[in-house]
């Protein structure tokens, strides 16, 4: 009787244990109950908020799910313009669970990763229409505000029969494809190849023309110096004649006697010079005075 009553105490242990479960915050729990989701008495389902609570126990089974916003980042996919351009878009989406017991229904369970698949799939169309409506200048100038708009209102739409609410759909980055960079990178830079040697040239040509004037001016500079040091040496010469004729209308034979020193100085200074003339050549004149004189 007494172990009897011991193994009752521990059954009843055990069904008060299995009884109780607890549900942490930033979760919510539902009761699935024989392979379904447990309603109330509105038909409502039932959705436990966090905090201890009481389950039949080995016929009720409690799935708890995290009711937190999350951040679906998804991978960069492709879309193409109304104009047929393809871009690489990034975006983001916010979400949270809306209706728990539809959650779990269509998602296999409550797999949050197969959660995320799916809305990522009807983010991408939503997004892949609302970029297939407008032009690349259209997306980049000012309708990328209105884009996201729209795109949240087609997500949220498309999203209520997986229980989700999406709360921001944001595009983080769009570029071109890397070919077609490539390609306008390259055009970039031949259109800035053409104007550098456009400019080159340009500036070539302008070194011309200053070069052409700098000489232009340099050629009259020297002809004005030229023509200037020629009168003022045709100056000099006939002041120095003038300064010759009076010196020589003063006193004439000395003038003569001096004309005849610097000849002489002039023939034979440098010891090497050899002339033929006649003794009573005008030019031995006063030699030959100086000779009588000695004598």
């Amino acid at each position: 009787m007494k172990n009897l009553s011991v193994v009752i105490v521990v059954l009843l242990a055990l069904l008060g244990y299995s009884s109780l479960f607890t549900v942490v915050e930033g979760e919510r729990g539902i009761v699935v109950r024989f392979g379904k989701v447990a309603q109330d008495e509105q038909g409502m389902p039932i959705v436990y908020e966090p905090g201890l609570h009481f389950k039949v126990p080995f016929i009720e089974r409690i799935i708890k799910l995290d009711a937190r916003i999350k951040t679906l980042d998804g991978e960069a996919d492709r879309f193409i313009t109304s104009e047929k351009k393809d871009l690489i878009v990034d975006a983001f989406v916010k979400w949270r669970i809306e209706d728990f017991a539809k959650y779990y229904l269509s998602t296999g369970g409550g797999n949050q990763q197969q959660a995320e698949d799916l809305l990522m799939r009807r983010i991408n169309t939503g997004l892949r229409a609302e970029f297939g409506a407008r032009t690349i200048r259209d997306i980049v100038s000012g309708e990328r505000d209105e884009l996201m708009e729209q795109a949240l209102i087609q997500a949220s739409q498309s999203s209520d029969d997986l229980g989700i609410q999406v709360l921001d759909v944001r595009v983080k980055q769009i570029n071109l494809p890397t070919e077609v960079s490539t390609a306008i990178y390259e055009r970039m830079r031949a259109e800035r190849n053409a104007v550098a040697r456009e400019h080159r040239s340009e500036g070539r040509e302008q070194a011309e023309i200053i070069r052409a004037d700098i000489d232009a001016r340099v050629t009259v500079m020297i002809a004005d110096a030229e023509r200037e040091a020629r009168q003022i040496r045709g100056e000099g010469d006939a002041e120095a004649a003038r300064i010759y004729a009076e010196t020589y209308g003063q006193d004439p034979e000395f003038f003569a006697f001096i004309r005849s020193l610097e000849a002489y100085t002039a023939s034979f200074g440098d010891g090497d010079s050899v002339l033929v003339l006649s003794p009573d050549s005008d030019f031995f004149k006063y030699f030959n005075q100086m000779s009588v004189t000695s004598n």
